[in-house]
């Protein structure tokens, strides 16, 4: 075992703090990451507070690592040292399931290993990338593209990725009317991907205030919600709707936006149920779906369309011992669109 800087919530409720976390020593299929930065996303929070269920603490946190190889076991073949890489929300998984064999570990029938908060093969509890150092198994790191810069490239990881994965299994291409709902952490990504894809986009959020941020990350139009004219002049527009926020809202009202056939994807997670009348659904053979992200395999698959199309976070980089501010700014929707943490300052 070796000990690295990190920091880490000591109990349910209690702010992040400086600590020490031990990783384990390299195996033969192991790398061992020198992390250079680590996004931030809603579900640290939620995780780490335990909004989401009982944690075992110190948990450090921390699913949207890029960083570069600092060593390799001897079996390893996919990854060198010196290569740049990435970790995302999984680092292990059953590998012999039928998900886990058709690339979709994130629904491993024995249960997928979390980055964080998550009991691995060797019964240890999983520490995420709020720290200097990880060891992965060599099939869950990311090969990250010199296109895209490792600080903007970490929150491709998570919310990437979340987005990435729902807009292409709904087919969303040339010709796909999408409305993308929220313009925060995920809805920033999913607005240009999903431009990428060649959709017509739009954005519905509460109100005008980002407006000029969604047209110029690649929306075609945008609405705001709190206008109830929005439902009325938008009735039956759209295939696709991605909702990306963690908050209550209407879903009758957002599933009349929906064309014949079209479905409401849910990748933001409230803290509360949301309710349906089934008549919403009926009436349009309308669909409401979730999606989770994606496998090892579409993770790379987004990296590289990401790297190729010129996509990546808009970020701002802050110091570890700003970490318990950042989250309080993120519950206030007070960043635009991604705090990123310079893992260089977890040892200052």
């Amino acid at each position: 075992m070796s000990a690295v800087n990190a920091y880490a919530a000591p109990r349910e409720g209690a702010p992040l703090e400086k600590t020490v976390i031990e990783r384990r020593e390299l195996g033969p299929l192991d790398v061992l990451i020198d992390i250079a930065f680590a996004g931030i996303c809603h579900s640290d929070i939620h995780t780490v507070r335990g909004d989401w269920g009982p944690q075992q603490y110190p948990l450090a946190p921390g699913h949207e690592i890029t960083g570069t190889v600092a060593a390799v076991g001897e079996g390893v073949t996919r990854h060198a040292v010196g290569d740049r890489v990435g970790v995302g929300c999984l680092v292990n998984s059953c590998g012999e399931c039928r998900n886990c064999l058709r690339g979709e570990e994130q629904f491993c029938t024995q249960g997928a290993v979390l980055t964080y908060g998550s009991t691995d093969r060797d019964g240890t509890v999983t520490q995420g990338g709020y720290s200097e150092q990880v060891v992965v198994t060599e099939a869950f790191v990311l090969k990250i593209p010199d296109a895209l810069p490792l600080d903007a490239a970490a929150p491709l990881l998570c919310a990437g990725i979340t987005t990435y994965s729902p807009l292409r299994h709904w087919n969303v291409g040339p010709g796909t009317r999408v409305a993308v709902v929220g313009l925060g952490g995920l809805g920033h990504m999913g607005v240009q991907i999903a431009h990428a894809l060649g959709a017509e986009v739009t954005v519905l959020s509460q109100t005008l205030s980002k407006k000029d941020d969604g047209l110029r990350l690649g929306a075609d139009h945008y609405h705001a919600t709190s206008d109830q004219e929005t439902f009325r002049e938008l009735r039956s527009s759209f295939d696709v709707i991605l909702n990306t926020v963690s908050a209550v809202i209407d879903l009758r009202s957002y599933l009349s936006l929906l064309d014949v056939g079209g479905a409401m994807v849910c990748v933001g997670a409230p803290g509360e149920p949301l309710s349906v009348g089934v008549m919403s659904l009926i009436g349009g053979r309308r669909s409401l779906a979730g999606s989770n992200i994606g496998g090892i395999q579409e993770t790379q698959e987004m990296l590289d369309f990401c790297a190729e199309h010129g996509i990546a976070a808009e970020i701002e980089t802050i110091p570890a011992s700003d970490i318990n501010a950042a989250y309080e700014r993120v519950l206030a929707s007070d960043v635009r669109y991604r705090f990123v943490i310079d893992a260089a300052t977890f040892g200052s």
